[in-house]
């Protein structure tokens, strides 16, 4: 049987998988074979298809980056396969896009044919809702806006973050974007948060060094961009408020700036950081958002890197 599970949404497309090996196991535990399509030879994922498995009753193979297999004669083949495998196999083209080569297409069942696509920021925020609901949580839109803004537009990422979070929130009040802010400020690890209070004082050297701690922890470049992007629509508010007079307390709460260290930094930014310049460092963030989602992982870390100094060349550039 043939699976083709496309698109965008990492988590419900993971949770498809799950149910598929899940189905699959009550016969038995099946021979698992992963391929990545574009860096595994086409003659490879052939010949494992026609194999049989020696000593599992099923196999689960899947072909991740489905959409890498692109020449005719390479589709052809593996069409070819699909038409002559047995009926313990179950084949998975997993792929972020939407569409594969049409072949794959007309040769798999159209009720095996799924895409998963985005959620809308209604339907994000409503998940985030009710994640923290079945764990006996409350949450507020604020708190729930700078959860999205940190993670990348997946359930799996989402799932993540709201996870870590459970570890600290309290639980016997109504969540708010406070308390999000103070968990990021009090963990040890490096967050987009600390990186941007780097950037806000002017330390070149302890951002890079900020930067290299999360790189090196894992920590995915998409995510550092979206805690920054929210950090720069911030700075970009207080700028608002900055121009007519310093923001009173009451006036930095209504955009969401109210833990003092935060206060800090927002007022340092502004020394260093004018509306044009914070403008111009969003559209740099957007930018590079762009540039990491197109370019291999091996060069993530000299993009991220390239990215931070023009931030700060920015600044320089707007005074």
């Amino acid at each position: 049987m043939t699976y083709l599970l496309l698109g965008p949404e990492i988590g419900k497309k993971q949770d498809k998988i799950n149910q598929i090996r899940k189905d699959a196991s009550k016969k038995g535990i099946p021979e698992e074979i992963v391929f990545y399509a574009g860096e595994t030879p086409i003659e490879a994922i052939w010949e494992a298809i026609l194999n049989h498995s020696l000593f599992a009753p099923s196999r689960l193979i899947m072909i991740k980056n489905a959409d890498q297999i692109k020449k005719k004669e390479d589709v052809s083949l593996i069409v070819s396969c699909m038409e002559n495998m047995d009926n313990q196999t179950l084949l998975l083209f997993i792929s972020d896009e939407t569409k594969l080569a049409s072949g794959f297409d007309n040769s798999c069942a159209k009720e095996n044919k799924i895409v998963f696509y985005e959620m809308s920021e209604r339907d994000k925020k409503e998940w985030v809702r009710s994640f923290f609901s079945k764990e006996g949580y409350k949450i507020d839109n604020d708190a729930i806006n700078i959860i999205l803004e940190m993670v990348e537009n997946n359930t799996d990422a989402m799932k993540g973050e709201c996870s870590r979070l459970l570890l600290f929130l309290p639980k016997n009040s109504v969540i708010n974007e406070h308390d999000i802010i103070q968990w990021l400020s009090h963990n040890k690890e490096e967050t987009a948060f600390t990186l941007f209070s780097r950037i806000a004082n002017g330390d070149k050297v302890k951002a890079l060094g900020a930067l290299h701690s999360m790189l090196a922890a894992k920590e995915r470049p998409l995510s550092i961009l979206a805690g920054l992007t929210w950090c720069f629509k911030k700075l970009r508010d207080y700028l608002e408020l900055a121009e007519k007079s310093e923001p009173n307390s009451f006036e930095l709460k209504n955009i969401g700036i109210t833990v003092p260290k935060t206060k800090d930094d927002y007022w340092a930014a502004s020394r260093l950081y004018n509306a044009k310049a914070a403008d111009a460092c969003l559209a740099l963030t957007a930018e590079y958002e762009i540039l990491t989602r197109s370019y291999s992982d091996a060069l993530e870390n000299v993009l991220m890197d390239m990215y931070l100094l023009k931030v700060f060349g920015t600044a320089r550039e707007a005074r």
